[in-house]
């Protein structure tokens, strides 16, 4: 808002301060759908520019972001933060072989059990101080104590478990079918130096798979992923980068950001 650009914030469906009956379950078509309908809703305000519309997202909603600026041509410029790009990598790599194989039996006889039962709703929780003796989405207990910390602090309605299947959706995701359909919208993708969360390497190959010539990648030096939630200092670094990007691309033209976390 300082550097000249209106930002939306939204919950997504689910979420936070917004309703639907399916508490913390995580879809990520319904979140980009969210998104999309976020788009329409800033399009209704007088102060909003139509056609200076721009997306921000960070880790699963940066992803999120890559994917809504390759659909919806009403996006002009895209700023994606440490993005998760291929969710049965970020599973496999982060649970380890074995381990990962335990997640699917678990995640197919949750299958079973909710076409037996739609009503079915099995959670697992978000992060776990010891992975090897519980089971959860992200096996980190760098991620449990990032978010129990911003709950205590600036996230009092975080709720730290999903539902068993946004672990099956999240095994299907993957941005690249889509980041090669961006061929001229203004796309930044900033990558932590340290991230084995949403793997670095990772989001690279999604940052050459973009087509258009206008990108730009953003590597932050000693930075992990999670300290991007929680570490000031690193936030302002990252911030540091985003701005002329969206200034460029957005603010000279009088444009707005639309933004989820």
């Amino acid at each position: 808002v300082e550097a000249g650009i209106g930002c939306l914030l939204f919950d997504y469906r689910n979420f936070g301060e917004s309703d639907g009956t399916q508490r913390q379950h995580v879809d990520p078509w319904m979140q980009i759908e969210d998104y999309r309908n976020a788009i329409s809703f800033a399009e209704t305000l007088s102060e909003v520019d139509v056609n200076r519309i721009g997306v921000w997202g960070i880790s699963y909603s940066g992803g999120h972001a890559l994917i809504v600026g390759a659909l919806d041509s009403r996006v002009r410029c895209i700023v994606s933060n440490i993005p998760v790009v291929d969710g049965y990598m970020n599973l496999r790599i982060g649970h380890g072989e074995a381990r990962y194989r335990q997640l699917h039996k678990l995640l197919l006889e949750n299958r079973r059990a909710r076409f037996k039962n739609p009503d079915e709703q099995s959670a697992i929780p978000m992060a776990v101080p010891d992975p090897f003796t519980t089971m959860s989405h992200w096996p980190y207990p760098t991620v449990y104590e990032g978010f129990m910390k911003l709950k205590a602090t600036v996230a009092p309605r975080h709720e730290h478990w999903s539902t068993m299947e946004s672990t099956e959706l999240c095994d299907a995701y993957t941005v690249f079918p889509y980041v090669r359909r961006i061929v001229n919208t203004p796309t930044i993708m900033l990558v932590a130096e340290q991230d084995d969360l949403t793997m670095w390497d990772l989001e690279m190959d999604a940052f050459n798979a973009i087509t258009t010539p206008k990108k730009k990648l953003v590597v932050l030096d000693e930075t992990s992923h999670m300290s991007l939630y929680g570490n000031v200092s690193k936030i302002e670094v990252a911030a540091r980068e985003t701005i002329p990007w969206l200034q460029e691309h957005l603010v000279s033209y009088q444009g707005t950001s639309l933004e989820a976390v």
